[in-house]
């Protein structure tokens, strides 16, 4: 079946004015710390939280939430902090993750503590998430080489799932040095099926099979190559752990409405403003990536930008997300599934500072009209 269909959300401060945004020339998710309102960001926090408590009460099999830093693209710097309030303040559905962003976090030992106090607290309802990063800023603000990063991220990974399947954490890697220690508390149960990790890049596609990691797809790129991709990956995985991979899970930026033409208007802003924000914090437009080791993958993707221009490249974007009425909704989801063998899909409502009411429309009809229907779906195989 589409088995599995949870909420996804970034937490952004949406609150900066549409009309300062114009004058100052800044996406509205990527103002100074000036435009900060401290008051503001705690009614967001409040909204966010009541938010993902409805969509485990409304059908969805549970939440996902992120990480990024030094950026209000998404206020969820201590990811786990968050995902221990939503362990605690909701009964059922899974707390799922996208990432951990490993390298930026010098031992893992902390994540690996983190998540088995989450688990404990949520009945072992977590699903680990972890990624290598990409932005720049996040790293200089922890004062880390990217260009360690593949590194940093596969001892850590290895280390981290050692440490939530065995209790005990060791590392001896190039960078990343452990001592032999528990873990406590002791892992609530088994993470074996309930740890991912991002991968845009073919690199890091095979990397996660060497670890026996799930994937989780961002749509950004042609289906085609991300089933060769798949391909790729599948078979190293099964080569390396004896077991076939667990199917993908997808994301999609999702905007459900009655009327085609208003859903079309409202992905075309909102995730048109969400894509320029990233933009703005991956530097899509600077060289950098071009010549940062194990950022080479990206580097050809700003060569890609520059020949086919930015507008171009951002209504691929959008032809890749999910949008339209309830029924045009699940037949992209499905189209989906059934390319690439995806079993778990990602509804991200609320992006690119969508007002609230808008995000809160789409979801429950989301909720009414599409999620029932995908979770009548059979299993793949």
């Amino acid at each position: 079946m589409q088995r599995e269909v949870l909420f996804f959300t970034e937490m952004g401060y949406t609150a900066y004015p549409q009309d300062e945004a114009k004058k100052l020339g800044y996406n509205n998710l990527m103002f100074p710390n000036e435009y900060f309102s401290p008051e503001k960001a705690q009614e967001l926090y409040s909204m966010y939280f009541d938010e993902l408590q409805y969509c485990t009460e409304s059908g969805f099999d549970g939440v996902m939430i992120n990480e990024h830093h030094n950026n209000p693209l998404c206020m969820m710097p201590s990811v786990n902090v968050i995902g221990s309030v939503l362990a605690r303040i909701t009964k059922k559905g899974k707390i799922a993750f996208l990432g951990n962003v490993l390298p930026i976090h010098e031992n893992p030992l902390r994540i690996a503590e983190q998540f088995s106090v989450l688990d404990h607290l949520s009945g072992g309802r977590a699903i680990v998430g972890v990624g290598r990063g990409l932005g720049r800023v996040e790293f200089e603000g922890f004062g880390l080489d990217m260009a360690e990063s593949r590194t940093r991220f596969a001892e850590s990974a290895k280390m981290l799932v050692q440490a939530l399947e065995e209790g005990i954490a060791e590392s001896d890697g190039e960078l990343i040095k452990q001592s032999k220690v528990d873990i406590r508390p002791k892992p609530y149960k088994s993470f074996k099926g309930r740890t991912y990790a991002a991968a845009v890049s073919p690199e890091s596609s095979l990397a996660l099979a060497q670890l026996g990691l799930g994937m989780l797809i961002i749509p950004q790129k042609p289906w085609s190559e991300v089933e060769n991709e798949l391909k790729a990956y599948r078979g190293i995985f099964q080569e390396v752990n004896g077991a076939p991979a667990p199917p993908p899970i997808v994301v999609g930026f999702t905007f459900c409405h009655e009327d085609e033409e208003r859903a079309r208007e409202m992905a075309t802003e909102y995730v048109g403003n969400y894509w320029d924000s990233i933009m703005d914090h991956y530097e899509f437009r600077s060289d950098h990536l071009k010549t940062t080791k194990g950022y080479e993958y990206y580097g050809k993707f700003t060569e890609k930008i520059e020949q086919y221009g930015t507008q171009d490249v951002k209504d691929f974007f959008l032809d890749l997300q999910v949008w339209g009425t309830p029924d045009q909704c699940y037949d992209k989801i499905m189209n989906t599934r059934d390319r690439i063998g995806s079993d778990s899909f990602l509804a991200a409502f609320s992006f690119g500072a969508m007002p609230y009411d808008e995000v809160e429309k789409s979801m429950r009809l989301f909720a009414k009209e599409v999620l029932p229907r995908l979770k009548e779906l059979p299993a793949i195989a």
